[in-house]
């Protein structure tokens, strides 16, 4: 099985924005994550349309949009137009998740479904089999460069288990405080997207050799 590895721009350089994303592609990464916050939802403001066509211009790996906004529906058609290919909705932000899936899939997209560490699995389960994309975020969302929330190791085991028990085939993404020294335990809980902002684009052996170390824990971890 090959782990995906999604680069998060939200830790990126915006000045050099194209060149990182480049060279993420480059390293090896292949999706390209893009958190959009609304200030409502969750305590910050990020990105938008015009961020996700600009680095829809700089690659060609899947655009992978991470709506932390309320009511995401109301945006799904500019995404898509604006280069989304996939786009992830939370649980907790919609008032009718049946309806919000149906509307992301008919505008083209992927669609996955995320769950902030307190949201119970079982919000999903219903839906479960309708995604491509299961997120379960090991961290408050809102800002980059948090440390991940260790009951959550378990819960990406127990999404897991779900997915196997429904017969789901959506990927089970994990996202918010990724590191070389813990991104080998997630992947072994069953994970196979991982989300990873600082540890690309921060410090360490530049984002080459960074992506380099996180494939290299990942590899040896996979199931």
């Amino acid at each position: 099985m090959h782990i995906k590895l999604a680069p998060s721009i939200l830790n990126a350089d915006f000045g050099q924005l194209a060149d990182q994303v480049r060279q993420a592609e480059e390293a090896g990464a292949d999706w390209m994550h893009v958190d959009v916050m609304d200030g409502q939802f969750v305590p910050n403001i990020t990105m938008g349309t015009l961020v996700v066509e600009a680095v829809r211009r700089a690659t060609r790996l899947p655009l992978d949009v991470h709506l932390m906004i309320e009511e995401p529906r109301r945006f799904v058609r500019e995404f898509v137009d604006a280069g989304a290919s996939s786009m992830t909705v939370h649980v907790e932000a919609v008032r009718h998740l049946d309806a919000t899936v149906a509307e992301v899939r008919g505008a083209g997209a992927q669609v996955g479904v995320a769950l902030c560490p307190a949201t119970p699995l079982a919000m999903v389960e219903e839906i479960a089999t309708r995604l491509d994309l299961l997120l379960v975020m090991t961290v408050n969302p809102g800002f980059g460069g948090q440390r991940l929330i260790s009951e959550t190791v378990d819960k990406v085991a127990r999404a897991r288990a779900m997915l196997d028990r429904l017969g789901a085939p959506a990927e089970l993404q994990v996202d918010g405080g990724v590191t070389r020294d813990n991104v080998g335990e997630l992947v072994a809980r069953g994970a196979t997207v991982i989300v990873a902002g600082s540890s690309v684009f921060v410090g360490g052996e530049g984002i080459s050799g960074n992506v380099a170390a996180l494939r290299a824990r990942m590899q040896a971890a996979r199931p």
